[in-house]
C-alpha cells in the first residue's frame, strides 16, 4: 500500500541492509504522518529491533564506501545526509524517566515499546521495510484516524507523556499550530495539569519550539493555546499583562493583548522572518507600565517604544534568545514603530523622511510593514485612509531615497575630522559637533557633501569657541 510513496532511494537501501543483517527495519514517526498528509519532510526516523547503528553503517556502505557516518553511541543513535535528507537510526527501545530530569533511562526494546514512547499518536506510526510484511502501516494507537480528525492525542496516559518529558506540552501546541489541528480534550486538560513541569526545561529548548510558532501563519492560534494551558504564564507573562480594558468616566483603551494577537497575524501572513513577528509581539509590550489617565484626553502610553525596547532586551536575556544583531533588530523596529504613523497623521516633511531613513537604514521594509500590519481599527475607513496615507509615506521614501541615498548613511565629516580640525580628544564636543552636522543634512539646511558639511563643521565648532588649528580643507 506505501510502497509507492516510498520514493526516496534511501528505503531500498535500508530495506537490502536489513534483510543482509537479518533484522526488521521500519520507518517511523514525522516522516510517516508527513507521508500521509502530503507535506513535505526531510528528517527521515529509521527504527530496527536491533542495533541502529549497525544498521546505518551497513546503509551507509551499500550506498558508498565513502559515506560518512556521524555515531553517537551514548545514545545508541547515527546518522548520515543523503540525497537532501537527514537520516538518523536508532535501535527500538522503552523509556523511563526519574521526575527532575527530561533524560530517560533507556533499554532494549520492541516495536510496540519505541511507538509507545513517542509523543503523540500521529508521530507513533511506523511502515514496515521488509520482513513478512513489507510496506505496511503499522497504527497501533489510530494515528492514522486522527489525521483524519485532525487531532493531536497522546499514545499513553497524557499525564505520564507530559511528566515525563515537559516539552512534549510546547510540542503539542506546536503541532496544533502547524498543522491547524485540535488538542484532543483530556491531553489539553493534562497539559493544564502539568504546566508548572515547563520549569525543569532549558529556555533554549522552550524558545525552540515557541520560534516555530512564531513561524506558522497563525501563530495567535499557538499562543492562545499556551496562554489557556497555563505555559505562557511560565516564560513570558509580560505578554499576558497586556490583557483587559480599562474604562474610567467613559473613556476606555483597546485590549493590548488581542491588538497584539492581531498584528502578530498580520505580520506572519506577510514575512518568514520570525525576528519581525517577535518585533511584532514585543512592539506594545511596556504598555501595561506606561498606562496612563488623563480626565481630559483618557488614555496614553507615552513612551512606550522606548520603555518597551529595553524590555525586550531583558526578556531576550531570560529566554537565552540571540542577544547579538536579532535583539538590535528587534529593539530597532519597537524603537521606531510609532513614526511611521506620525508621518501618516502629520503634514510628511523632507525632513522627517530622512531622518527615518537614516535611523532604520536597511530596516526600513520591515519597519513599513509592522507599522501597516499595527492598523486593527474596525473601522473600515480609517483603515483604508490610514494605509492610503502609508502608500504617500512609502513613494516619499522612495523618492528621498533616490535623491539622497540616507540608508546606512554616515556623514561626510567623521569624529576623527573634527578631532584633526580643533586638535581634540575623544569628548563629548566631537559628538556635539558631528550630531550638529548630521541635523543639518537631514533638515535639509545644507547639503549632503563633503564641502557643506565640512564648512558647517569649522562654523559649528567656531560657534563653540573652538580654534581650527594647522591645514584645513
Amino acid at each position: 500500500m506505501y510502497e509507492k510513496k516510498l520514493t526516496h532511494p534511501i528505503y531500498a537501501y535500508v530495506r537490502r541492509a536489513a534483510d543482509e543483517l537479518g533484522c526488521d527495519a521500519y520507518v517511523v514517526g514525522g516522516v510517516v504522518r508527513d507521508l500521509i498528509m502530503r507535506r513535505h519532510n526531510t528528517d527521515i526516523d529509521i527504527v530496527t529491533v536491533g542495533s541502529g547503528i549497525e544498521l546505518a553503517t551497513k546503509t551507509a556502505a551499500l550506498i558508498s564506501p565513502d559515506l560518512h557516518v556521524n555515531v553517537y553511541r551514548n545514545f545508541g543513535t547515527a546518522q548520515f545526509r543523503f540525497e537532501g535528507c537527514d537520516i538518523e537510526f536508532v535501535g527500538a527501545r522503552r523509556e523511563s524517566y526519574n521526575r527532575d530530569s527530561r533524560k530517560p533511562i533507556v533499554e532494549d526494546g520492541t516495536l510496540e515499546d519505541d511507538q509507545l514512547r513517542r509523543d503523540f499518536t500521529i508521530n507513533a506510526m511506523a511502515i514496515s521495510l521488509n520482513g513478512d510484511h513489507p510496506f505496511t502501516l503499522v497504527d497501533p494507537f489510530n494515528g492514522l484516524q486522527d489525521i483524519a480528525d485532525k487531532i493531536i492525542r497522546t499514545p499513553c496516559d497524557p499525564d505520564r507523556t507530559f511528566s515525563d518529558d515537559p516539552l512534549r506540552m510546547m510540542r503539542a501546541v506546536r503541532f496544533a499550530s502547524q498543522l491547524n489541528f485540535t488538542i484532543y480534550p483530556e491531553t489539553f486538560e493534562a497539559i493544564q495539569r502539568n504546566a508548572e513541569r515547563l520549569d525543569i526545561i532549558s529556555k533554549e529548548r522552550i524558545m525552540e519550539e515557541f520560534n516555530k510558532i512564531l513561524h506558522c501563519i497563525r501563530p495567535s492560534k499557538g499562543i492562545r493555546l499556551l496562554d489557556e494551558s497555563g505555559l505562557l504564564e511560565k516564560f513570558l507573562p509580560e505578554l499576558i499583562a497586556l490583557k483587559g480594558v480599562q474604562n474610567i468616566n467613559g473613556k476606555g483603551h483597546k485590549d493590548n493583548y488581542l491588538h497584539t494577537l492581531e498584528v502578530v497575524d498580520n505580520v506572519a501572513m506577510s514575512s518568514s522572518n520570525v525576528w519581525l513577528v517577535w518585533a511584532a509581539l514585543l512592539h506594545d509590550i511596556a504598555k501595561p507600565v506606561t498606562k496612563r489617565f488623563d480626565p481630559v484626553h483618557g488614555w496614553s502610553f507615552h513612551g512606550h517604544e522606548v520603555v518597551g525596547a529595553k524590555m525586550a532586551s531583558k526578556i531576550f536575556h531570560r529566554l537565552k534568545l540571540p542577544v547579538n544583531e536579532r535583539l538590535k533588530y528587534v529593539q530597532k523596529l519597537i524603537n521606531l514603530h510609532l513614526r511611521p504613523i506620525v508621518l501618516v497623521e502629520d503634514n510628511i516633511t523632507d525632513s522627517a523622511v530622512r531622518r527615518l531613513l537614516f535611523e532604520a537604514g536597511d530596516d526600513i521594509d520591515d519597519l513599513m510593514m509592522l507599522c501597516e500590519a499595527d492598523i486593527t481599527s474596525k473601522n473600515s475607513d480609517k483603515i483604508k485612509r490610514y494605509h492610503k496615507n502609508f502608500e504617500i509615506v512609502r513613494q516619499k521614501l522612495i523618492e528621498i531615497e533616490e535623491k539622497d541615498r540616507l540608508r546606512n548613511w554616515q556623514p561626510p565629516v567623521s569624529g576623527e575630522d573634527i578631532m584633526a580640525a580643533f586638535d581634540l580628544k575623544p569628548s563629548r564636543t566631537v559628538g556635539d559637533i558631528k550630531d550638529a552636522v548630521c541635523d543639518a543634512i537631514l533638515d535639509g539646511d545644507i547639503e549632503n557633501t563633503r564641502k557643506a558639511a565640512y564648512a558647517f563643521m569649522l562654523e559649528t565648532g567656531i560657534g563653540m569657541g573652538l580654534t581650527p588649528v594647522g591645514t584645513v580643507e
